[in-house]
Parts: structure tokens; C-alpha cells; sequence
């Protein structure tokens, strides 16, 4: 096996603290692996004093894998594993706890259902909601912060502080512990029992910590105190790609490890296996501005290759137009549709995409969870007032919109199943100013009938006043008007290109009934080109790759403030971009739902002079 100068010798790294910065398509687990067989091979280690954790079973097994095929035995009695699966162990073999202790991620999702449902809260995707609640549970065990002080991105302090306690006082009485309590047990457990901590650190004399860059303060505090007294303590990562900040992970733990352990050796892997000369230089012109990194040389092995290609385009809708064509071209020379992948900042940024790849029937495939706008309340309003304007009269769209806005109808004046102007105005037949609204809200119902979906969004937001019950429920919710608007705005682009309601009707169902598809098939394989996240797409690549809505808002989000927040966002685009190992495009948009849009910071930086 050949390596370049600095694989050889972060593979013959010897004693006491090392930190590898790995940069894309660098070789890392090719290093890692070889590390290991070295430590066994040359040095004498034997198998079972080596610890190697890693952030997936994933990884885990393709570490075990690669390192049987390496040294040509099927049985090494390396450990290698998870954190949380490495710190159960420690927990099983000091509390005697199994698998009957563990709260399962589906009983975890079910606890935070049915502690949800106790509140009054309107949630556009639940699944989106649960996992980033769970989410921000794991952020205050893991980092050990207090839940009274925690802000939360979701629901207001009063309403988080209450979906805790609940879930907390919930879990403890079914004596069980969630996999982030694991982390923390085990921390409380060697703080307490020098005795028991010292078993262990005997057991393991050498430890590989694989992305170490997505770790957290409790791991990093376990993991150092395994580590002692030898603290040949082993750690690979790359301080460009922390992406995890939302999880957790905190990526200062890189710069500290460097005080904690300044005797450390530094190893730079600056050779790019993966990605064309410019792919890898035009990366390099963004994250090079940010303040907060250790300062690398990284090169490519491949030549200059294709330029990177920016392009400027109308709105999303001619952006999905030109994707789209651009995979059909890729497609009629010859490339598989599984080498190509489009990225975004957000699940929503996909939908003009989804859409028409739909339409043109191209095979696409989605690992992640798409939120249907489609399921939003806003969206479900808009539709029963079609449902209305079509002659429909069921009662639970009566129900869905008779008071948004506000008109004062009771539930009780609506009789059965099916319901009629007539029977309301019976009910309220000695209210001259309750017949006044329900004469108003037929009229506009009869008014939408005649309208294509576009002028019957605008209509419903201006002309019957939805947009004044979204600015109030939005104050009565804490939750951001502007959120709600953005949601408004995309319906109306979705409607735009439908002459009737029935059409647009017929659209909706179409595209609901393939993410419902899609859904299914997320955990088989697939064919067609890979739709994802910037954050999904860490750690894998595609000869071609479509960065699309790199724009102000979306990449940098809204929500990221800070200049560190601003400097992850930086380094997710930087992520994106180095996915690529023969083609890139970044596609930004002049106008977004009828409002003008700039392009991302990050495109000027990629367009200033070298």
C-alpha cells in the first residue's frame, strides 16, 4: 500500500496525542485502518487494547471490514463502535442493564407525541417537529445546560420547559434511559468510581476518535478520561466540515484539544483523492474566509477538470426547468442518474424540483423525509375554501375555515355531515349581524368558483382577509409571520401555473402520492438521481452535483445571526461543494414567491478575483 508523506505518518504516529486534520477525498479511513494495523503489526498492540469510535455502525463495520481484508483475519478483537454503543457497554457490564432499560427512538417519538398533543400548538410537519424537539432535549444532556435556560428554536421557553419536564417525569417512571442519558450515566459513572474508571482505562491503552469534529462535550469529556494516564489519544477530523452545531456537536472542542494536549503532533492530509483541480480551488476560496479554522494546504491529485459553473436563473421554477434539462442531457450521453446529485439548505427548496421532475417522469430518489406543503394548515385553509368554491359542503371544512378570519359561527349551528349557507342563517336568523357575515362569506365562496388557483389565494389573502388571521395567529402563537407568509407566497407559485381549481387539485395528488412512495422506499435501495440536504450529503460523493437556491436566507439560513452560526453555514456550502468530483453548478435565484432575492454571500466570494 503506498501512501503520500502525510498518511505515512499519521499511520506511524507513535506514542502520546495526535490530531489529524483530514480534508475531502483525503484517504481518511484508508489512514485510520492502516493505523490500526501498524499499532498491531509493527508495535506489538495487542487488538483488544485498541478503542476506535466512530459516529455511525455504519462506519463502524466498514472500519472492521476494511481492517479484516488489511491484515487477512476474519477475527480482530478491535473495539470499534459508536459512542453510544461503546459507553452501553460500560453501562451493561457496570449496572448489569439490557436492552428492557433503553428507550427505543420509536418510544421516545411516541412519549413526545402524546406529550404534544397536551398542548395547543399548530405544527406544519410532525415529524419535522418530534425529531428537532428530540433534537433540542439531546442538546441539553449532551452538552449538560440546563433545561430552564435552553432557548429553543421551536416553541416558546414556557412550552419547551413543559414538553421536558413531561418527557423527563414520562421516561423515569418507566425506569428507562434515552440514548443521550447514556452519555451522561457514563460521564456521572467515572466521575464517581475513580476504581471502575480505571478498569477501563487499562482495558483501552490506545484510542481513535473518527469525525471529531462532530463531537460533543460529554463524549470529549468521557473520551479524555479513558485516554489518562498514556493519552495516546488519536483523533481525525476536519474542523471545515463541522456541520453538526444543531445536534450538538460542538467544533471548538478541535481548537481545545489543541490546549489540552499542546504536546500533540498535528498531521495535515491536504491531498484531494476525490475532486477535479477547480472544484477543490473554488472551495478553498470560500471557507478560506472564515476566522475561526486551522489554516491548511490542501491540493488535488486530478487535473483541472470542468469549470465550476454558476448560474443565475429567474425563480425556482425555471431553476427546476434547468436542473431538469441538465440531468435529461447528462443522461442521454450515458451517466447513471445514482452519480448525480442535487443539494439544497432546506427539505421545502426541493418542491419546484420534485415537481417537475415528476412531471417529466426522471427517477429521483430521496433518503430524507420531504415535508409535504401540502399538509401545512395554511395549505389545508386554502384547500377547503376550493373544496367550498367547488359545491362542496362537507362539514370539516366548514369547520377548517369558518372562523379564519374570525366571523363568530359556533360549531353547534353546523347541523350535520353536510352543511348549507341556508341551515347557518337559520341558526342565526335573529342576528341581523351574524346573517351579514354569512351572506359575505357565501359571496366569496361563489366569487372563488370563478377563479383560477392563483387569483383565489390572493383573493382569500386579501380580498376575505386570511392574511389578518395569520398576522394574528402568528402574535397569539409566537411564532414568525414572516414563516407563515413564506408558506402563503409558495402556494400561490405552486397554483400560478393551473387554469382551474380541479387541475391544481389533480397536481396535489399526484405529487402527495409520491412522496408517500417515496417514504416507503427510503430504506431500500433506489434508482434515479439523489435530491438531499447539504446536511444528508456529508460524507458521500457524485460525479455531478447541483447546488441549488444559494441564496441570501436559504445558504446562509435566516436563522444564523452569530458570526460563528454564520461561519457553520460557510462550512456546510464548503461540504456541498466538495461532493463533487467532476462537475459542480451553483444555482442561485433573482426572485423568490414574487419577492426579489440576492445571491448567497457565498457565490461572491466563489466570483472574487484568486
Amino acid at each position: 500500500m503506498k501512501f503520500n508523506e502525510m498518511q505515512q505518518k499519521a499511520v506511524i504516529h507513535g506514542t502520546g496525542p495526535c490530531q489529524v486534520l483530514a480534508g475531502p477525498g483525503s484517504g481518511k479511513t484508508l489512514t485510520i485502518v492502516n493505523r490500526i494495523r501498524y499499532l498491531i503489526e509493527e508495535c506489538g498492540v495487542r487488538p483488544e487494547e485498541i478503542l476506535v469510535v466512530t459516529f455511525t455502525r455504519y462506519a463502524a463495520a466498514e472500519m472492521k471490514t476494511r481492517l479484516r481484508t488489511l491484515i487477512g483475519r476474519r477475527n480482530i478483537p478491535v473495539t470499534a463502535g459508536t459512542f453510544h454503543g461503546i459507553y452501553y457497554g460500560i453501562l451493561k457490564w457496570a449496572y448489569k442493564i439490557g436492552s428492557q432499560n433503553i428507550l427505543s427512538e420509536e418510544e421516545k417519538y411516541q412519549i413526545l407525541k402524546s406529550v404534544i398533543s397536551g398542548q395547543e400548538l399548530e405544527i406544519f410537519d410532525e415529524e419535522d417537529f418530534l425529531r428537532d424537539i428530540a433534537e433540542e432535549i439531546g442538546k441539553i444532556k449532551n452538552n449538560r445546560l440546563s433545561p430552564d435556560e435552553f432557548v429553543s428554536a421551536k416553541v416558546n421557553a414556557d412550552a419547551f420547559r413543559e414538553i421536558y419536564r413531561a418527557y423527563e417525569e414520562k421516561r423515569k417512571s418507566l425506569r428507562k434511559i434515552d440514548f443521550d442519558d447514556m452519555l451522561v450515566v457514563c460521564y456521572e459513572l467515572f466521575a464517581s468510581r475513580p476504581d471502575i474508571l480505571a478498569l477501563w482505562q487499562k482495558k483501552f491503552k490506545f484510542i481513535l476518535v473518527d469525525e471529531f469534529q462532530d463531537i460533543n462535550r460529554v463524549q470529549y469529556d468521557v473520551i479524555r478520561m479513558l485516554a489518562v494516564p498514556e493519552n495516546n489519544l488519536y483523533v481525525v477530523g476536519d474542523d471545515d466540515q463541522a456541520i453538526y452545531g444543531f445536534r450538538g456537536a460542538d467544533s471548538e472542542l478541535m481548537f481545545q484539544f489543541r490546549e489540552d494536549y499542546p504536546d500533540a503532533e498535528q498531521i495535515v492530509l491536504g491531498t484531494n483523492y476525490r475532486s477535479t483541480g477547480n472544484i477543490v480551488k473554488n472551495s478553498l476560496k470560500v471557507i478560506s474566509h472564515n476566522k475561526r479554522r486551522f489554516q491548511k494546504e490542501l491540493n488535488a491529485v486530478k487535473d483541472s477538470g470542468k469549470c465550476l459553473h454558476v448560474q443565475e436563473l429567474k425563480d425556482p421554477v425555471e431553476e427546476a426547468g434547468y436542473v431538469a434539462d441538465a440531468i435529461e442531457k447528462q443522461m442521454e450521453s450515458g451517466a447513471a442518474a445514482e452519480d448525480m446529485a442535487v443539494l439544497f439548505r432546506i427539505h421545502t427548496d426541493a418542491r419546484p424540483l420534485v415537481e417537475e421532475l415528476i412531471e417529466r417522469h426522471i427517477p429521483f430518489q430521496m433518503k430524507e423525509h420531504l415535508p409535504n406543503i401540502y399538509n401545512h394548515f395554511a395549505a389545508k385553509d386554502i384547500l377547503a375554501y376550493f373544496r367550498l368554491a367547488l359545491g362542496k359542503r362537507e362539514r370539516r371544512d366548514f369547520l377548517q375555515v369558518m372562523n379564519r378570519p374570525k366571523r363568530y359561527i359556533g360549531r353547534d349551528s353546523l347541523a350535520g355531515a353536510e352543511v348549507s349557507f341556508e341551515e347557518i342563517r337559520k341558526f342565526y336568523c335573529d342576528k341581523d349581524w351574524m346573517l351579514d357575515r354569512i351572506d359575505q362569506f357565501e359571496w366569496d365562496v361563489k366569487m372563488l368558483a370563478k377563479m383560477a388557483p392563483y387569483a383565489g389565494i390572493q383573493y382569500i389573502r386579501k380580498r376575505i382577509g386570511y392574511d389578518d388571521f395569520i398576522k394574528d395567529y402568528a402574535y397569539t402563537h409566537n411564532v414568525e409571520r414572516q414563516d407563515l407568509n413564506e408558506i402563503l407566497a409558495e402556494l400561490e407559485e405552486s397554483a400560478r401555473p393551473y387554469t382551474t381549481i380541479e387541475e391544481w387539485f389533480r397536481h396535489i395528488e399526484e405529487y402527495t402520492e409520491t412522496l408517500r412512495v417515496k417514504e416507503r422506499q427510503k430504506s431500500m435501495e433506489q434508482e434515479g438521481v439523489r435530491l438531499m440536504t447539504l446536511h444528508a450529503a456529508k460524507g458521500l460523493e457524485f460525479d455531478t452535483v447541483w447546488l441549488i437556491e444559494v441564496n441570501e436566507g436559504q445558504i446562509p439560513y435566516k436563522k444564523a445571526k452569530t458570526d460563528q452560526q454564520t461561519e457553520e453555514e460557510r462550512r456546510l456550502f464548503y461540504v456541498g461543494m466538495t461532493r463533487a468530483r467532476e462537475q459542480l453548478t451553483v444555482c442561485y435565484v433573482k426572485t423568490k414567491n414574487g419577492k426579489a432575492s440576492d445571491p448567497s454571500r457565498f457565490v461572491d466570494e466563489l466570483l472574487e478575483d484568486s
